[in-house]
């Protein structure tokens, strides 16, 4: 299988070439094109409780897409939801992808949702991440380019919770507050994740939270009847 990134780093897409009995899953909804003869087979991957888990908890959809090549040569592409930016993670261990960041990864991979606890609670963003495992190629999205952030031993960065894409298992987390009430009002940041390494974090150049924030005002409003 090989793996192709076009128009980085805005409106990348991510283009799969299979050989026949190769495979790859999608989120739902992400295939842009695909060959003839490429075959889409429609599963609650992990089955019924883990994929109900992940999409009530994570953010995710319940079901993906598993695409599969049957005969010679097949040719699949992917978009993500957000303008943004596609990157390629070769896995053999875990990483935690936050909700609305996972693309696609090859069928051997494991997802499902690791809670944030009490950590995140308050966040006001996404209580849980997807935990995905194993061997394997992981591919997650952003909103805006992807920016990667390696953390030695004991070295921590603070990032907004809006902004965080995924991190490495290994990498301590905490959610923190972003100065008073007076500063976190005037300054319209609130809380952050503190996270610690050693190990890799990407974090995506916009957040979505914010720009809904930016955009709403500017939505023309219902007219009233009365």
């Amino acid at each position: 299988m090989k793996y192709n990134i076009l128009y980085r780093p805005v409106y990348s897409l991510l283009e799969v070439e299979m050989q026949q009995g190769e495979s790859i899953s999608a989120e739902a909804g992400a295939m842009v094109t695909m060959s003839p003869s490429i075959e889409i087979q429609t599963t609650a991957r992990g089955g019924i409780l883990s994929s109900l888990k992940r999409s009530v908890l994570g953010g995710e959809s319940f079901f993906q897409n598993t695409y599969t090549c049957r005969q010679g040569a097949g040719l699949v592409t992917f978009g993500p939801s957000y303008m943004g930016d596609v990157e390629q993670i070769p896995m053999n261990g875990e990483w935690f992808v936050q909700s609305g960041s996972y693309l696609a990864s090859t069928p051997n991979l494991g997802i499902d949702t690791q809670f944030q606890g009490l950590k995140g609670l308050f966040s006001g963003e996404h209580l849980f991440f997807l935990r995905v495992y194993g061997q394997g190629d992981l591919f997650i999205s952003s909103f805006g380019a992807i920016h990667a952030i390696d953390l030695k031993q004991g070295e921590d960065v603070r990032v907004d919770t809006g902004n965080l894409v995924a991190f490495q298992r290994g990498i301590n987390y905490s959610v923190e507050k972003v100065g008073g009430i007076k500063s976190t009002f005037l300054s319209g940041e609130g809380l952050v994740l503190r996270l610690r390494g050693p190990g890799r974090v990407y974090i995506q150049t916009r957040s979505p939270g914010t720009f809904v924030g930016w955009l709403y005002p500017l939505l023309p409003k219902p007219q009233s009847n009365h």
